[in-house]
């Protein structure tokens, strides 16, 4: 017997080792099944083109995206008029829907996003004018 201490989650112990001398063989594991082949994965739909930004003019503003995340609907149109408060779109972040609303009364002049498109933050939405 050999008697030898080992330390476990900061406990010591002692513990005796019998060493086994001799034609003993060690059992032997089972040979482990070859693994299956992976599935084919599912083709990945592309994300939307991006659209080429539109800068805000003069007597226009843009309304930029307070957080990362994915455009998810349009809910303004282009040339509709919206009061401060108004839905403008919906942006996917973190898995909550967020309603990104007009700041101001005015026209939507462009959208320089489309839905399905990945923002930053701070890439500009929507021109109002």
């Amino acid at each position: 017997m050999k008697k030898f201490n080992v330390t476990v989650n900061g406990t010591a112990y002692e513990v005796e080792v019998e060493e086994v001398k001799g034609a003993v063989s060690a059992p032997r594991a089972a040979a482990a099944p070859a693994p299956a082949a992976p599935a084919p994965a599912a083709p990945v739909a592309p994300a939307a083109p991006k659209k080429a930004a539109q800068s805000a003019g003069a007597g226009e503003h843009s309304v930029d995206a307070p957080m990362p995340g994915k455009i998810v609907k349009l809910v303004a149109t282009v040339g509709q008029s919206v009061n401060a408060g108004d839905v403008l779109l919906i942006l996917e972040a973190m898995k909550m829907q967020n309603e990104i609303t007009a700041d101001t009364a005015g026209t939507v002049k462009a959208f320089n996003v489309d839905a399905g498109n990945s923002v930053a933050a701070g890439d500009s939405l929507v021109i109002l004018g």
